[in-house]
């Protein structure tokens, strides 16, 4: 009975309430459930993301796209109808000198600190910056905290003092004409942007690390053979001591690491995937000693994250992904609520996504894998639930194309698991058309399910296509192990692409998918693996839509040697194992129709790599809208930050795929649904 009428107060609330603007939810009206919605509108920017409740619960820092560019925003809950204040743009850079917005934190009640990131070139190398500044809500100016004599990276917060309105920033330095050794960490006031170092540089420590009350307890050194190093004291009057010195070749961070530290003398949470899961760990910091069995694990999965208490001294929850992201809230009183809306909206389906001190106010973000969901605001005394937003500024909360995750075996024997969306349009689910679509990174990263911030699994499926998106070896959250199968000799390039060819081949002997009709699509890494089984597997795949990948890895090297990160930077390190696996070295041959896609301002893989590879299926006599296309968008970036880049990315991609694979073919017992949903993209 309480349950019951829980949700009747829910549901009651969600109606009543003003939302974020001052709109109603009866204005809200969802059609996208009849009719085919139009691929355009999987490319708009979400209506709002990452919602963040300042320490009283009276104000809301969040990002709101407007004339699809994001903003930085603020919402004042104390005023009539909520209104929110744009803070400024969040443009991605993309020249030397450019700045965005990355993330963003509450200091006390009136003072927001924002990461501003760059991409700048550093003595003949690309290197990515941070730097803070400091938004004032009632005087509405922007400071710049600690950018006097600051190295490549000034944007690590170790420590926030709502009541001091202070922080503790780690940062790199640069001072007479060289890069500190290590980074010092300085105490800075976010009012008056005055700050002291607490800390010096040290050449040994990569990251320090501090407890609830602000004081450096650990330091966490590494070198790029994979040593790691932990350091360690009990207080601040103390000397670090060396606590554990590893190498790790496999660069998996198997090492504990402390992130909470208790009030108990010496006792800290870490994670670790010491015994390949990351799991949760009790640990003695100055034994280094696991103190009973794991305070948290799961069978076939990593921990992501643990989250903390307002004191920083208490673990609040776990953050995890099984099939989507979850939290496990250890606290029991938010553990309470948490278990009434898995009732009400079903188990995962609604999650806490910020808090106010005390979890008075509650930010919900409540979403099913198929729809795009919204942001809600719970209010736990008077039990009111108040729409902020949808997520999608069309969709809003209708329900899509269903998906789930699906573990096939590839044809070394190796599970991969993979997440199928299923087009809700298609009178059976046999035979049909597909696209199998890698993820970026590759290392770490892995696809789950849910609607996303790049809904193009969603878009492909309304068009009539099973869409396969494979968390191949080498990606993150199933264990070390499967990371390091991944970073064989054999992983990049080859093994990895064949657990894509098998997904083809197992879904097809299931009889979801025909096999001959199937096509592969991928951005950045997924750019790079598409033309490569484009190039390398031309037979199986009837068309290849590749965007911003990398198609010449010598190039890319000498580009930036820094481009692959600790470890792969010495991955495949011969000359001639980075051409085997480069695309653009073996432009003859059978090659799959291939479109390629590149943004002229993108900062992480130049325009080259994609220019190179055209000028080179050129040269070996490949026909230029027959063979392959190419499409440049002046305007594009890594990141597709602007609608009409993203949706001319879409487009591109779905008249490639009609004209090779297309979705509906005569011999088809069903026909292609009429578009019901658009946008305007003027």
């Amino acid at each position: 009975m309480v349950k019951k009428m829980f949700a009747a107060a829910l549901l009651a609330s969600a109606m009543m309430m003003p939302v974020a603007g001052g709109a109603q939810t009866s204005d809200i009206v969802v059609v996208a459930q009849k009719g085919r919605v139009d691929t355009a509108v999987f490319g708009k920017r979400p209506f709002m993301r990452d919602p963040r409740l300042s320490p009283d619960g009276t104000k809301i820092a969040v990002m709101l796209s407007r004339d699809g560019v994001d903003n930085l925003a603020y919402i004042d809950l104390a005023k009539p109808g909520n209104p929110s204040t744009l803070i400024a743009k969040a443009e991605e850079y993309r020249e030397a000198g450019d700045r965005t917005m990355g993330t963003w934190r509450w200091v006390g009640n009136r003072t927001l600190l924002v990461t501003l990131l760059s991409r700048e070139n550093i003595f003949g190398q690309r290197a990515d910056l941070r730097r803070l500044v400091a938004y004032d809500l009632e005087t509405g100016k922007l400071m710049p905290l600690a950018w006097t004599d600051a190295g490549a990276d000034a944007g690590t917060i170790l420590h926030i003092d709502d009541e001091k309105e202070t922080i503790l920033l780690q940062r790199g330095t640069f001072k007479d004409g060289s890069f500190s050794p290590g980074p010092e960490v300085v105490e800075v006031d976010v009012r008056t942007g005055k700050y002291k170092s607490v800390m010096r540089p040290n050449p040994e420590v990569d990251s320090w690390m501090v407890d609830g009350k602000g004081v450096i307890r650990a330091a966490v050194g590494s070198d790029s053979k994979g040593n790691q190093r932990l350091m360690y004291r009990s207080n601040g009057s103390e000397t670090l001591k060396t606590v554990s010195n590893e190498k790790d070749p496999t660069f998996t961070q198997s090492q504990i690491v402390p992130e909470i530290f208790l009030d108990e003398p010496d006792m800290a949470y870490a994670t670790s995937n010491k015994d390949n899961l990351r799991r949760v760990y009790k640990v003695d910091m100055k034994t280094l000693e696991i103190v009973g069995p794991p305070v948290f694990q799961l069978s076939r999965y990593d921990v992501d994250g643990l989250i903390a208490d307002e004191s920083e001294s208490k673990l609040l929850g776990v953050a995890f992904t099984t099939n989507k992201e979850r939290r496990k809230w250890m606290d029991p009183r938010l553990a309470q609520i948490q278990a009434f809306f898995d009732e009400d909206f079903g188990e995962g389906n609604a999650m806490i996504t910020s808090t106010n001190d005390g979890d008075t106010k509650l930010i919900v973000r409540v979403s099913e894998t198929s729809d795009p969901g919204g942001y809600y605001l719970y209010d736990t005394e008077s039990g009111k639930m108040q729409l902020l937003g949808w997520t999608h500024p069309i969709l809003k909360g209708a329900k899509m194309n269903p998906t789930e995750s699906v573990r096939y075996k590839a044809s070394d024997g190796l599970e991969i698991e993979a997440v199928i969306t299923y087009p809700r349009h298609r009178k059976s689910r046999k035979n049909l058309p597909v696209v199998v679509m890698p993820h970026g990174g590759p290392y770490g990263i892995r696809d789950e399910e849910g609607f996303g911030f790049f809904p193009w699994h969603q878009a492909l499926a309304e068009l009539g296509y099973v869409v396969i998106q494979p968390n191949y070896r080498g990606s993150g959250g199933y264990g070390k192990d499967f990371v390091k199968e991944g970073r064989k000799p054999d992983g990049y390039g080859n093994r990895m692409q064949d657990d894509l060819n098998d997904a083809v081949t197992w879904f097809g002997k299931q009889g979801l998918i025909d096999p001959k009709r199937a096509c592969i699509m991928g951005w950045s890494y997924g750019g790079y693996a598409t033309a490569r089984g484009a190039q390398r597997d031309g037979d199986l795949w009837r068309c290849a839509i590749a965007g911003a990948g990398v198609y010449d890895f010598p190039m890319m090297k000498s580009y930036d040697t820094n481009a692959f990160g600790s470890f792969g930077a010495s991955f495949q390190a011969t000359a001639s194992d980075l051409v085997d696996i480069s695309s653009a070295r073996h432009p003859e041959g059978k090659w799959a129709p291939i479109l390629i896609v590149a943004g002229l301002r993108d900062a992480r893989i130049p325009i080259e790599q994609s220019r190179t590879l055209v000028s080179r299926l050129k040269g070996a006599g490949k026909k230029e809208d027959v063979d392959f296309r190419y499409v440049e968008q002046p305007k594009g970036t890594h990141n597709l930050p602007y609608e009409d880049v993203h949706i001319q990315w879409l487009e591109e991609a779905a008249k490639w795929l009609d004209r090779f694979n297309p979705a509906y073919v005569p011999t088809d017992s069903d026909k292609p649904m009429p578009v019901a949903v658009t946008v305007d993209t003027k």
